[in-house]
């Protein structure tokens, strides 16, 4: 049987270590790749060095490019008084897809968490610290509604507050589009009330 088996679970291991990727997603990726033609297994794993080789981080905004400084960063039309941050490139992805902001990004890869040993250090901060002259204007900070994200929102209001002066925003959190009070929780509708604006 194939279960038990050192490379079979090897495997498994390592598809388990992508994110939302649980025991029995692996075990069925996994056996999908096994039973698929040998060309398709090597056909993604000759895709992942490629993307791995091609892709590294903006020197500007520590976004993922295949070209430095990336698009976004390079592109004359972007206003480039707004820098909003996020915790990982998926979460520029995101905002971007929404069409409707059209500054500049900066990534930090992660968010403070003294628990897990992530200190400032651990994160691209420096980076941001180091981009932020008198051209600009707003920092949107755009990091997750954890507690994670709320400690990193602070940190960054505070640092560049006291050397900057600089505007620091923070995106409003609240009730999704679409859905009722009554499924939001107590922390989102806290923040939906507190982010209310005049209409």
């Amino acid at each position: 049987m194939l279960f038990n088996t050192p490379a079979f679970e090897q495997l498994v291991d390592a598809l388990r270590r992508l994110p939302g990727v649980g025991k029995r997603s692996a075990e069925r990726l996994a056996l999908h790749l096994l039973s698929a033609p040998g060309e398709e297994a090597l056909s993604l794993s000759e895709a992942i060095v490629e993307a791995r080789r091609r892709i590294t981080r903006c020197s500007q905004c520590c976004n993922l490019t295949d070209r430095d400084p990336c698009a976004i960063c390079a592109h004359p039309g972007r206003d480039h008084g707004l820098i909003c941050v996020v915790e990982h490139p998926s979460g520029a992805m995101a905002i971007e897809k929404a069409g409707a902001y059209k500054g500049l990004y900066h990534v930090l890869h992660g968010a403070l968490s003294p628990l897990e040993g992530i200190g400032p250090d651990e994160l691209a901060i420096d980076a941001l610290l180091r981009r932020i002259s008198g051209t600009v204007r707003e920092i949107i900070v755009a990091t997750n509604a954890t507690a994670e994200g709320e400690a990193t929102a602070l940190y960054l209001s505070r640092v560049i507050g006291q050397r900057f002066g600089t505007a620091v925003t923070r995106i409003a959190h609240g009730v999704p589009m679409g859905s009722g009070l009554e499924y939001a929780d107590d922390a989102t509708l806290a923040h939906a009330l507190e982010g209310r604006k005049q209409l």
